[in-house]
């Protein structure tokens, strides 16, 4: 059997890889406790509503409308968008090794994440993600949601990879399995630590590229 090609290409998520995830259900949480919210009526209507809005099909306004603000209240929609962008940090060390393995192996990087609109255009100006991403392939960009493979066919077309010379990293694991049946590997992050064996697996690995 010949020898898996090399990788050229790397597939990552943001939310959970790079960076925290941006409005999950922690985060939504602690809007309820900071802001009043009853939980349950507040959960129920995201989830009524968030594929459109993760899709591209809702306007963080129009998410708003129809979640937080379908009755008046006590705080304005400046302080609650605030408190949203707010949730999202950089996970440790997660953007330095993106960035190293991307510098030596001469990689292409594309992103592959589920995001709205208006919290995917705050996270890439706010961490500096266009300074060493080359494609986003956003959700509310392409219209498609992991693990729907479709996303990942886009990915692959935009970004002009090959299947057979990508790598995907991702926290759930069922959307590498998704993405390992259009023949892309990959695997499921956890923590810096074992992504960077996992990478290594592959024969990623940190360090100045060679001259």
């Amino acid at each position: 059997m010949s020898p898996a090609p090399g990788i050229t290409t790397l597939l990552v998520d943001v939310g959970g890889v790079l960076l925290s995830n941006g409005w999950d259900h922690v985060s939504r949480r602690r809007a309820a406790r900071k802001f009043g919210l009853d939980w349950d009526g507040f959960d129920a209507r995201h989830r009524l509503v968030f594929e459109l809005h993760e899709r591209g099909r809702m306007t963080l306004e129009e998410y708003l409308d129809a979640v937080v603000f379908q009755r008046p209240r006590l705080f304005s929609r400046a302080e609650f968008r605030r408190f949203m962008f707010a949730q999202s940090r950089s996970l440790p060390g997660m953007i330095d090794f993106v960035r190293a393995l991307k510098a030596r192996h001469a990689l292409k990087v594309v992103v592959v994440s589920n995001e709205s609109r208006a919290l995917n255009a705050h996270r890439i100006r706010e961490f500096g993600l266009d300074g060493f991403v080359d494609v986003f392939v956003s959700s509310c960009f392409v219209g498609a949601r992991k693990p729907d493979p479709e996303i990942f066919r886009v990915a692959l077309d935009v970004a002009q990879a090959d299947a057979r010379r990508a790598l995907f990293i991702d926290d759930t694991e069922m959307f590498v399995r998704v993405a390992a049946k259009l023949g892309v590997r990959g695997f499921a992050h956890t923590d810096l630590a074992s992504t960077r064996n996992q990478a290594a697996s592959f024969g990623l690995t940190e360090g100045t590229r060679a001259t």
